[in-house]
């Protein structure tokens, strides 16, 4: 799961306080805890996302706001890590292939959800030239969720789901404490489990199976242990 809605792309923002007391212990429609995002039930608004403090992160998903503090260390290396491994070839076509747009956090209205993944990337056969406001509507070709324990049953569900419906081609959920890559593919509106990554391991993961990631530099370490 990750960031919040961009704050850009409203002039206006509602107050903090008018939602806030819907995201607190007090109120038996939301929960709140360390180990689970908050909900808001819905129906939510695409202003309700501008009024969540940057601190937080929010997205809404089949008509919640669902908000959970920014992600830690671990989430950040992993994420970044891979980011980095895949701009170079396939978005500049240095060492690879080029041909797509990689994106980290990028912004995503698909239908009436608003969801940020971790990563995404656009082929250019497709998106030929990437648009210039603060969020896309076209469904991405590639979305990599960083899963942690507040956030799993959401990217495996709700995620995961939205994916499928909007014809996203191939998912990967990167799990940095469990040290695992899950690489699914699309398949008649179903994902296909292509293969789980654990560990030390060097791997060609669809549809980047161009270059060999060295799992390993995700989980925080410069050689395998």
């Amino acid at each position: 799961m990750a960031a919040h809605a961009s704050k850009r792309a409203v002039g206006g923002r509602l107050a903090w306080s008018s939602i806030a007391p819907q995201l607190g212990r007090g109120n038996p429609r939301y929960t709140l805890s360390m180990s689970q995002p908050a909900r808001a039930r819905g129906p939510a608004r695409y202003e309700d996302l501008l009024a969540v403090p940057d601190h937080m992160v929010a997205e809404i998903l089949d008509g919640d706001i669902y908000t959970t503090p920014r992600p830690a260390v671990p989430h950040a290396l992993a994420t970044t890590g891979l980011g980095g491994d895949l701009i170079g070839p396939f978005d500049r076509g240095r060492g690879g292939p080029g041909g797509w747009w990689i994106l980290a956090e990028p912004e995503l209205h698909l239908g009436p959800d608003v969801v940020v993944p971790d990563l995404a990337g656009w082929r250019r056969a497709r998106l030929t030239a990437m648009p210039r406001g603060a969020f896309l509507e076209i469904p991405p070709d590639w979305a990599c969720e960083t899963v942690s324990p507040a956030t799993e049953r959401i990217d495996r569900g709700h995620k995961l789901a939205l994916y499928a419906r909007e014809g996203v081609g191939h998912a990967w959920l990167l799990n940095p404490l469990a040290e695992t890559l899950e690489a699914y593919r699309l398949e008649q509106g179903r994902w296909l489990l292509l293969a789980t990554y654990a560990g030390d391991v060097s791997a060609r993961v669809e549809p980047f199976e161009a270059i060999e990631l060295e799992l390993w530099r995700l989980w925080g370490r410069s050689e395998p242990a």
